[in-house]
């Protein structure tokens, strides 16, 4: 039986940060299936080959069918899976983190278990979307009600910039076409968004379910993430599409989020942003590589650790150190 012990540790050359890879690869009417270390695309008009390890997201459309071997691959190198379909979304994610360290999944434990550090996090994600405001000394409701306010506000702005009319958002979920064009786009953005937030958050090796503005779904840190960048680019990049053209929203609104994300490097950023959320000031950028040992140690009294592997119970001294497996 394979155990971590004996688990070959993957490097750098097997597998891509998580920033510099692809935001999200769409794929509808094919058959997904592996070739090597590379996925493939079979459809009437030939096969397409896909590096596994370049891709953040796959999000899988009407039509595709996709082989053991092609998710087990995309399980090695931490990518997420999402199904998707225009009659709405159902999303499952597959993949592993990039990082060994637990480190940024006990920081936001910890961040979350504390009800002050826990609000003192929902303000900063609120800081970091309306950097103009100053969210210090706000409760939970009224950041809830400062923050759909701006959103409103960046409703009707967008309205005006575009000429696209706004009638109030509009989404029947399991009925992707029951909105206007502008109200399609959103939705199409905003799950895009999701499968790209969520990659980003298991790659790290933090919890999706342990969220600081949502609660209670098991993706709630995952629309925590997300909600980050709706107003400065999910709405206004909707709206752009929409003012071009009312057909093939969805379509659309994929591959101009798909350009938009890989000019403005939010990969990177959704990194970035999420350490900067969840780890004391001051501290390394943990998990920054995707060489970090495979460190596992146990917890003793007083906070310490110890070597794991060693067999505690003829009273050796319980000394730090740690043991690479």
């Amino acid at each position: 039986m394979t155990t971590v012990s004996r688990r070959a540790a993957l490097t750098p050359r097997q597998l891509t940060r998580t920033g510099e890879r692809l935001s999200f690869v769409y794929l509808e009417r094919c058959t997904v299936h592996r070739d090597a270390n590379a996925i493939t695309a079979e459809d009437a008009e030939g096969t397409t080959h896909i590096p596994s390890a370049t891709i953040g997201t796959l999000l899988l459309g009407p039509g595709t069918r996709i082989t053991h071997q092609a998710m087990s691959v995309l399980g090695e190198t931490g990518a997420a899976v999402c199904w998707v379909g225009e009659q709405g979304v159902r999303y499952y994610a597959g993949g592993r983190a990039l990082t060994r360290s637990s480190a940024l999944a006990e920081a936001q434990a910890s961040q979350w278990a504390n009800v002050r550090s826990r609000l003192g996090v929902a303000r900063a994600m609120y800081h970091l979307r309306f950097p103009d405001e100053d969210p210090a000394g706000l409760t939970r409701h009224e950041l809830l009600g400062y923050e759909g306010r701006r959103v409103k506000d960046c409703y009707r702005t967008q309205s005006a910039r575009t000429g696209v009319p706004w009638r109030g958002r509009q989404y029947t979920p399991g009925d992707f076409s029951s909105g206007d064009a502008v109200n399609q786009a959103i939705t199409a953005s905003a799950q895009c968004m999701y499968g790209i937030a969520h990659a980003v958050v298991a790659s790290l090796g933090c919890s999706p379910a342990l969220g600081f503005v949502h609660s209670g779904h098991e993706l709630s840190f995952v629309l925590d993430i997300a909600d980050l960048y709706k107003t400065e680019i999910g709405i206004p990049l909707a709206f752009d599409v929409a003012a071009e053209d009312e057909e093939d929203v969805g379509p659309r609104t994929r591959r101009a989020l798909r350009d938009r994300i890989n000019e403005t490097s939010l990969l990177n950023r959704c990194v970035n942003d999420i350490k900067q959320l969840l780890l004391p000031k001051g501290s390394l950028a943990v998990g920054a590589s995707n060489d970090d040992p495979d460190v596992v140690k146990l917890q003793s009294d007083g906070g310490r650790t110890v070597a794991a592997g060693r067999n505690y119970g003829g009273g050796e001294d319980h000394t730090d150190v740690e043991t690479t497996w």
